[in-house]
């Protein structure tokens, strides 16, 4: 009885001094740095001036299939009009046949024992015949136009769906990046987000000092070229917008984003240009870097995803990002893709 007594003695030492496992909490997931904080912003704005391009470039598509249908839908009531005026003048030809026993009108002339009545009635019958025929024709012609142009209006439709589709969820894109941005910077105090901004202005006077020291940039100074009238009157225009704020999709006057400013200037010169700036890019005539004048669109990014406008003194005026107001910024103070030329 002892020895089980100490047995059992023995055991409940071994499971006291036996170790005991100890949870672990995870490890506090380190504090984002405003570096990291910058390049996520940055990436969620380029990002929705893309989805900005795309909802841009659908809208105008959706416009322009709106104009279309209504001008098929003018068409295709002219087209139905004069379809019930030849299905009426069809019908009476038919009736009158019907009348004549199975003979048009007139040929009962030919039937005359009179010479004059029946060479008057045989040119009355050729005409009633020609006529006939014209009423016929016209009528296959009209039916088939007709049916063209409906089936143009049903395909004009199909896109205007499928464009309003397309803008409804590059508008869904924008609004969910620029939410985040928003969050992100919320998220920051005060004294962050002043700091963030710093950080912004010396990343863009660092890549201004390094375009400024390119071979192209030294020429730039060099052989500076001055403004055509159009340039100049676009230049003056895109400057008197400074201050107004960036809004996404905003054609003016009182807000712009980057590409409408650059399409308002050369507008107010007199030159149509395209709304998106990666249609500004891939449509208007390149220049090179070098040979850049005031009024040329400089482009950013490899998605032509921002555009400002040239004004000289390596600068540009353009409207940057959401938060933001039209500003004049250095011509390098982001990655240059390419100059395009209006006019």
């Amino acid at each position: 009885m002892k020895r089980t007594a100490c047995l059992a003695c023995a055991a409940l030492l071994l499971i006291l001094a036996a170790p005991v496992p100890v949870a672990h909490a995870d490890p506090p997931r380190p504090r984002r740095t405003l570096q990291d904080v910058r390049a996520e912003v940055d990436a969620l704005y380029r990002q929705a001036e893309r989805a900005t391009d795309t909802y841009n470039s659908a809208h105008q598509r959706v416009l322009a299939q709106q104009q279309q249908i209504v001008a098929l839908a003018r068409v295709i009531d002219r087209e139905q009009t004069r379809l019930r005026t030849l299905t009426a003048q069809a019908g009476a030809l038919a009736r009158a046949q019907y009348r004549g026993g199975g003979i048009g009108p007139g040929l009962d002339l030919l039937l005359s024992d009179d010479p004059g009545a029946f060479l008057d009635g045989l040119t009355l019958a050729d005409r009633g015949a020609q006529a006939a025929d014209a009423t016929i024709g016209q009528l296959r012609t009209t039916t088939a136009e007709l049916g063209a142009y409906a089936r143009s209006a049903t395909v004009a439709w199909e896109r205007l769906m499928a464009g309003r589709k397309e803008a409804a969820d590059a508008e869904r894109e924008v609004t969910g990046r620029l939410a985040r941005a928003k969050r992100l910077l919320a998220g920051l105090e005060a004294r962050e987000r002043a700091r963030l901004e710093r950080l912004e202005d010396e990343a863009a006077y660092r890549s201004q000092v390094a375009w400024l020291r390119t071979d192209a940039a030294t020429r730039l100074r060099r052989d500076a070229a001055g403004a055509t009238r159009q340039g100049a009157t676009a230049v003056a225009f895109a400057s008197a917008q400074i201050g107004k704020p960036y809004i996404w999709g905003a054609d003016g006057p009182a807000a712009y984003d980057c590409s409408a400013l650059t399409r308002a200037a050369w507008h107010a010169a007199g030159v149509g240009i395209p709304r998106t700036s990666q249609e500004q890019w891939r449509l208007l005539p390149r220049v090179p870097v070098a040979r850049m004048r005031p009024g040329d669109l400089v482009v950013y990014f490899d998605d032509a995803s921002h555009v400002g406008i040239y004004v000289g003194d390596g600068a540009i005026v353009h409207a940057p990002r959401p938060g933001r107001r039209v500003t004049m910024a250095g011509a390098g103070s982001m990655p240059v893709l390419g100059v395009v030329r209006p006019g």
